[in-house]
């Protein structure tokens, strides 16, 4: 008698459950995101120092392309020039841990809010541009910013070439002296690449998302029907350089250097090529993007070594190899390399349900 009364009870808490997983965005999210902290620690406690420097190499590299997916794939702005925006959240770590000796939470959120600023001011011009004037236009903040930490005016504040040195807090005595730092970094890194992805999630989920989508695909149709089509590109840019600018805090502090050679034309294309790999619009892919793109020189330059190429030759392979890659990607693959997963995902749910 007793089971049979209970057992309604618990149906009832189970579906419940259920219901609240199916109808809230935010519980999802914030499940994902637990379970994502865990297993990027147990990834992390599995590796030595330098996997753990190329574990924060992705997660910062990640946090860069899902603001840049976010605004290419979600309200459909091209931008060649994200190096940029890295470039400032890295000077703005710097000056502040190198003159002001701030926390580490507090510079990175001062990194967010200047190149948010900065991104703010940069989506105002954006907002009047289209197409390949928009490319060009951050093609050439991607080459011009960096360069002015050699301008004589600004070489005293900002290192000139050489850039500024950068000493990262070490870890929590708490954890122990012979704690690696590494490892403390890569922690750092990941948490940063996960409350990013929750918040963006989310963000994606909001009146503001879709806006954004509106936006994307039919500026006039969405002035119509009530959105600010010039504010909801600004904040686009504001968004996406905030994560650049977060990016290029962490890469501050896990490289401890801030310097204009780090954040050539090539960073800005990297970051575009890591988006498209992942698929535009989709935060999943952004991670996988980076990956790709931070294994694949290593990879490429040991396979070459050990082909026993002439240096100028295997100096080359890299750029081959992310070309075939993306090649590859782009014909299997049209929507990058999550849409693959989900195409893999929905033949496997076939399968089970037969």
């Amino acid at each position: 008698m007793t089971a049979a009364i209970e057992r309604p009870g618990g149906l009832r808490r189970g579906n419940a459950v259920a219901r609240l997983w199916r109808e809230s965005t935010l519980v999802r999210h914030l499940v994902w995101s637990l379970l994502g902290l865990l297993g990027y620690y147990v990834l992390s406690v599995s590796l030595d120092a330098f996997a753990n420097l190329q574990l924060a190499q992705i997660a910062y590299l990640a946090i860069a392309t899902a603001g840049l997916t976010v605004l290419s794939g979600l309200s459909g702005q091209i931008s060649l020039g994200h190096g940029a925006f890295v470039a400032v959240g890295a000077y703005t770590s710097a000056l502040l841990l190198q003159h002001q000796q701030w926390p580490t939470a507090a510079v990175l959120v001062a990194a967010v809010v200047v190149t948010a600023a900065l991104g703010a001011l940069v989506g105002v011009a954006a907002a009047r541009l289209r197409g390949p004037y928009l490319a060009g236009a951050t093609l050439a903040l991607a080459v011009g910013l960096p360069a002015l930490a050699d301008y004589h005016g600004l070489r005293a504040v900002l290192g000139g070439a050489n850039g500024l040195i950068v000493t990262s807090p070490p870890p929590p005595l708490a954890l122990g002296e012979s704690f690696p730092v590494e490892r403390w970094q890569s922690w750092i890194a990941g948490f940063c690449l996960v409350v990013t992805l929750f918040l963006l999630a989310n963000l994606i989920r909001s009146p503001l998302g879709r806006a954004m989508r509106y936006v994307r695909e039919d500026e006039d149709a969405a002035a119509l029907s009530g959105v600010s089509v010039a504010r909801t590109q600004i904040l686009a840019f504001a968004v996406s350089a905030g994560c650049a600018g977060l990016a290029g805090g962490l890469f501050a502090l896990v490289n401890n250097l801030a310097a204009p050679g780090a954040f050539t034309l090539t960073l800005s294309l990297s970051l575009l090529t890591a988006a498209v790999l992942g698929g535009l619009g989709s935060l999943a892919g952004a991670v996988y993007g980076a990956v790709i793109v931070t294994l694949l020189p290593s990879w490429s330059t040991q396979l070459a070594q050990a082909a026993n190429l002439p240096r100028e030759i295997y100096a080359n392979v890299p750029l081959v190899l992310y070309g075939v890659v993306l090649m590859v990607v782009i014909v299997l693959f049209p929507g990058g390399i999550q849409s693959g997963v989900r195409r893999v995902g929905r033949l496997l749910r076939t399968a089970v349900r037969r």
